[in-house]
C-alpha cells in the first residue's frame, strides 16, 4: 500500500515514513475494501451473486483501486448474462493496472471467440426487442423471441424474468415457476426472481422447493383408513380413499351409457363448434399477423434508425481519438524540444519541435514553444528552405511549396525565401499564388534586386505591378545585414542564413 501523497511504501506505522502524513484513515478504508471483498468472495462461491454484486461495489467504493474486487465483479456480472457490465469493469481495470492484469486474459479470452460474442451480442438486442413486444402486446412474438435468447444465452436472469412475468400475465404459473427456478440455479438471491416466486405461491398455494438436493414431491405413503398421505416440503397433504365399484356388470353398463353419451355430444354439439372456432381463429390469426407485419416494418426502420446514428457515433469518436493522438504527439515533441534544450542540445531540440503543431497547444504549452523557437528557429528555418530548394531542383514543387511556407512562417519574412516560394508557384503552373508573391516581394523589398526580378516575372505571367519598386535596375540588393549582393536569385539555390 502506497501513501497518496508521495507515493511511498507505508509501514506498519500510521504515520507515512517519508513525508510523515498521518495515513491512519487510509488504511482503515483500504482493510474495509479488503473486508467486502472478501464477503463478496464468499457469496459468489455459493452462488449468491446479487449479494456478491453488493458487496463488491461496497468494496470499490471504498477504494477503487482494488483490482481484485473490480475483476471478480467484472466474473460476477457475466455469469448473471451481463456481459456489457462485465467488459466496462474489465476495460477499467485493465486502464488502472495494465501490467499483470487478469482483466487483459478475460477481455482477450471473449474477444478471441467470435462467435460467443457476436452470438452475446444478437441475444441482448434481441431481449430489447421482446421488451418492446411486451410494451406493444405482442406477446406471443415476446415468448418466442425469448425462448431462442435463453437457448443462445443461458445464464441471462433478466431473460428468465421476462418471460416467468409474461407466463404469470397469461395465468401459466407452473411454466413461471419453471423459469423462476432456472433463473434461482444461477443465482440464489435475487430478490426478483423471490418476488415473482412468492407470487406464484400465492396464487396457487404450493410453495416452491429451490434446493435441487431434495425433490420437488416427496411421496411418503401411510395408510390411515384409506387415505394416502403425501408431503410436498412442509405441507401434508391427505388424499381420500378412492371409490371402488363392487360390481363389475354395473361398471360395464356405466362405461358403455358414458361412451354413447360422449359421441352424442361430440356429433352434435362439439364437431359444429369446433368448425367455427377453427375459422374465427384462423381470421383473427390473419389480422394479427397483418398487424404484425406492420409493427416490424415500423421496428425495422427504427432499427436502421439507430444504425445510422450508431455509425455517426463511431465516426465521431474516431476523429475525436485522431484529435486526442495528435495533440498528445505534439505535447510530446514539445517536452523532447524542451529537454534538448535545456540540454544545450539546438540539433535535437529542432528536430523536435518541427512535430508540434503549434495550433493544437495550450496559452502555456504555447508560450514554451516560441521561447524554444526564439533559440532554434533559426536551425529550423534553414532546414526547411534548404530541403525545400533540393525539392524544387528535383521537380517537387509540392513538397518545395510546403517546406518553405513554413520557414516563412518562422520569424521574419525574407526576400529569398519568399522569391524562391513565388518561383516554385510559378514552375508549378500556379500563376496566381505565384504572382501574388512576387507583388509581396515588390511591396515589402522596393528598390531591390529581388524585387526588380519579381516585376519581370510578374510582367511576364500578364500581372501588372500595383507599387513600382524604387531604384530598380541598379544591379545592387542590399542584404538585411546592412550589407549588398548581386545577381539573379537562382530557384534551386541553397539558402544559408
Amino acid at each position: 500500500m502506497n501513501c497518496v501523497v508521495c507515493q511511498t511504501v507505508l509501514t506498519a506505522s500510521d504515520y507515512c515514513p517519508k513525508c510523515g502524513c498521518n495515513v491512519k484513515a487510509l488504511k482503515k478504508i483500504d482493510a474495509l475494501s479488503n473486508f467486502y471483498y472478501n464477503q463478496g468472495l464468499e457469496k459468489a462461491q455459493i452462488r449468491d451473486l446479487s449479494g456478491a454484486i453488493t458487496c463488491l461495489k461496497r468494496s470499490l467504493k471504498m477504494n477503487k483501486m482494488n483490482i481484485q474486487a473490480r475483476n471478480l465483479l467484472g466474473l460476477v456480472y457475466f455469469e448473471t448474462g451481463e456481459v456489457v457490465a462485465a467488459l466496462s469493469e474489465w476495460v477499467i481495470s485493465k486502464n488502472m493496472m495494465p501490467e499483470g492484469n487478469l482483466a487483459s486474459a478475460y477481455i482477450d479470452k471473449l474477444q478471441k471467440n467470435t462467435n460467443r460474442l457476436d452470438m452475446i451480442n444478437t441475444s441482448i438486442k434481441k431481449y430489447n426487442q421482446c421488451l418492446e413486444y411486451c410494451r406493444n402486446g405482442n406477446l406471443d412474438m415476446a415468448k418466442m423471441q425469448l425462448k431462442k435468447v435463453l437457448t443462445n444465452n443461458p445464464k441471462l436472469i433478466k431473460g428468465y424474468h421476462l418471460l416467468a412475468l409474461i407466463y404469470i400475465h397469461e395465468g401459466e404459473y407452473e411454466k413461471a415457476r419453471k423459469q423462476l427456478k432456472a433463473a434461482a440455479k444461477i443465482d440464489k438471491t435475487n430478490t426478483t426472481t423471490l418476488r415473482f416466486l412468492r407470487e406464484i405461491e400465492e396464487q396457487t398455494g404450493r410453495a416452491t422447493n429451490l434446493d435441487s438436493r431434495f425433490k420437488m414431491r416427496e411421496k411418503e405413503e401411510e395408510k390411515q383408513n384409506g387415505s394416502i398421505v403425501y408431503k410436498s416440503g412442509n405441507d401434508t397433504i391427505i388424499q381420500p380413499p378412492e371409490y371402488k365399484e363392487k360390481s363389475i356388470t354395473n361398471t360395464l353398463v356405466n362405461l358403455l351409457l358414458g361412451l354413447l353419451v360422449g359421441a352424442a355430444a361430440l356429433w352434435f354439439l362439439i364437431v359444429p363448434a369446433k368448425t367455427q372456432k377453427i375459422n374465427q381463429e384462423a381470421n383473427k390469426k390473419v389480422v394479427e399477423y397483418s398487424g404484425k407485419m406492420a409493427t416490424l416494418s415500423a421496428e425495422l426502420a427504427r432499427m436502421q434508425e439507430e444504425m445510422d446514428a450508431s455509425t455517426e457515433s463511431v465516426n465521431t469518436a474516431q476523429t475525436q481519438i485522431q484529435e486526442a493522438g495528435e495533440k498528445a504527439a505534439a505535447y510530446e515533441n514539445l517536452i523532447k524540444a524542451w529537454q534538448a534544450h535545456q540540454e544545450g542540445n539546438s540539433d535535437t531540440a529542432a528536430n523536435a519541435i518541427e512535430g508540434v503543431n503549434a495550433e493544437l497547444l495550450s496559452v502555456e504549452a504555447k508560450s514554451m514553444y516560441d521561447s524554444i523557437m526564439k533559440s532554434v528557429g533559426s536551425t529550423v528555418r534553414k532546414k526547411y528552405v534548404n530541403e525545400a530548394s533540393a525539392a524544387l531542383e528535383s521537380g517537387d514543387y509540392d513538397t518545395a511549396i510546403a517546406g518553405l511556407e513554413k520557414a516563412l512562417n518562422i520569424g521574419k519574412q525574407d526576400k529569398n525565401t519568399m522569391f524562391q516560394l513565388a518561383q516554385a508557384y510559378d514552375k508549378k503552373g500556379d500563376k496566381e499564388n505565384a504572382n501574388q508573391w512576387y507583388q509581396k516581394i515588390i511591396d515589402e523589398f522596393p528598390g531591390t534586386k529581388a524585387a526588380s526580378d519579381a516585376k519581370d516575372y510578374l510582367e511576364a505571367n500578364g500581372g501588372s505591378d500595383q507599387a513600382p519598386a524604387e531604384g530598380e535596375g541598379d544591379g545592387e540588393v542590399p542584404t538585411e545585414d546592412g550589407g549588398e549582393t548581386d545577381g539573379e536569385i537562382q530557384s534551386g539555390e541553397t539558402i544559408e542564413e
